[in-house]
């Protein structure tokens, strides 16, 4: 058994940093077998110009004490350009609407994008929000704006899930400067996954989860395209489970935090980003079917889950830009297929590879949930003759 989070009792952790100090293990280097090929980090960074920060915070141990903790959040942070502002096309799915992701009604009218996609525990949402904006206009995103250069109003994106298990989430200990310190952290380059940023505290099919993501590849005559997901993963029960077609929650039907759970409840996030060049409504589908690889894990969407995706492409610079007519590429909709399917192969391996990272995890009342154990996931696959050689 990896360190419990109980081994940090008393102590404060804050953790901000998107780059593992180690190299960590993931599901490819278990033999988990996934469809397609991977870009060179298995992230959503692969996509050229997307920056991941986290903020992790984890305080105290023991019987909850409002306000005072025991505390497992965070703040995950996506830029799709960095910090310039250039708004890129988007489109947004909920698939059961359990959740919150502000913003999306300006997503739907306009098509784009404005800025950061932030995610943290369903009772943050609004410091994060509030944070947002401080943060664009301290770094002057105002002065991007042709014609308009002392007017500037944001719609910010910010998604949810819970995190309460574990947290002391009604204690409100995310604060301005948590979400700061997330897209300060912000950069290119491998991305943390596991029990960081906004996935500290969450769970997953009954397993420890939370941050996770993977990429893929798709060639083409004059070069290739890149898609790669990020998910927060906090939905599921476990006698539905599945990897790689396997029936996980029946091969491992122990390790429970508490009774199990007899539906779905919790949420999933799913932040997609593409560098083919696709326009809004080409970019709902893409995040529609992220749906499929929540399928593909035995998740069936139930009442009490939230589960929200956004889909956004970095092709287009400037395209929102607001003096001229712009001209804009896009794929026709009949090329739109092996980018569907790269959105479920991504979407899917992100989701393995947050169970993967994650580690046992002890929060308020010492409520435990535990990792999801390496050699017990590696012989339910050998058993069904779904083990594969480990990738390095």
């Amino acid at each position: 058994m990896r360190t419990a989070i109980a081994f940090f009792a008393a102590s404060v952790i804050l953790f901000s940093s998107s780059l593992a100090a180690d190299a960590p293990v993931r599901a490819r280097d278990l033999g988990v077998p996934f469809d397609g090929t991977p870009g060179p980090l298995n992230a959503i960074t692969d996509v050229a110009g997307v920056e991941v920060g986290h903020k992790t915070i984890i305080k105290g141990s023991g019987k909850l004490k409002r306000g005072k903790g025991p505390v497992r959040t965070g703040v995950t942070a996506i830029l799709p350009r960095g910090r310039t502002y250039d708004p890129v096309f988007a489109g947004w799915h909920a698939l059961n609407g359990n959740g919150e992701m502000t913003g999306t009604t300006w997503i739907t009218e306009s098509g784009f994008l404005e800025g950061p996609v932030m995610i943290t525990n369903t009772h943050s949402i609004g410091v994060v929000h509030d944070a947002v904006i401080e943060w664009q206009v301290k770094n002057k995103f105002y002065e991007a704006l042709p014609g308009e250069p002392d007017v500037f109003w944001s719609l910010p994106v910010v998604a949810e899930t819970w995190d309460g298990d574990l947290n002391d989430i009604n204690g409100f200990h995310v604060t301005k400067k948590d979400a700061f310190d997330a897209l300060d952290d912000a950069r290119p380059g491998p991305v943390a996954e596991g029990n960081v940023g906004g996935g500290t505290g969450m769970i997953t099919h009954e397993f420890k989860g939370g941050i996770g993501t993977a990429s893929r590849v798709i060639a083409k005559d004059d070069g290739a395209f890149t898609i790669g997901a990020l998910v927060q993963s906090n939905y599921g029960v476990r006698r539905t489970m599945r990897i790689a077609g396997v029936p996980i929650g029946e091969e491992i039907a122990d390790l429970l935090p508490g009774n199990p759970k007899t539906d779905e409840q919790g949420s999933i996030i799913v932040v997609i980003a593409t560098d083919a060049p696709l326009l809004p409504h080409q970019l709902r589908r893409v995040a529609q079917r992220a749906s499929l690889a929540l399928g593909r894990m035995g998740s069936y969407a139930s009442n009490g889950s939230g589960d929200i995706f956004i889909a956004f492409s970095t092709a287009n610079s400037k395209a929102a830009y607001r003096t001229a007519n712009q001209k804009v590429d896009f794929v026709p909709n009949d090329s739109l297929g092996p980018i569907f399917l790269a959105a479920v192969e991504a979407t899917e391996e992100a989701i393995v590879n947050a169970l993967v990272a994650a580690e046992t995890m002890t929060g308020i009342n010492g409520y435990t949930v535990h990792e999801l154990p390496h050699d017990r996931l590696q012989a339910a696959l050998k058993k069904y003759g779904r083990l594969g050689e480990p990738q390095q």
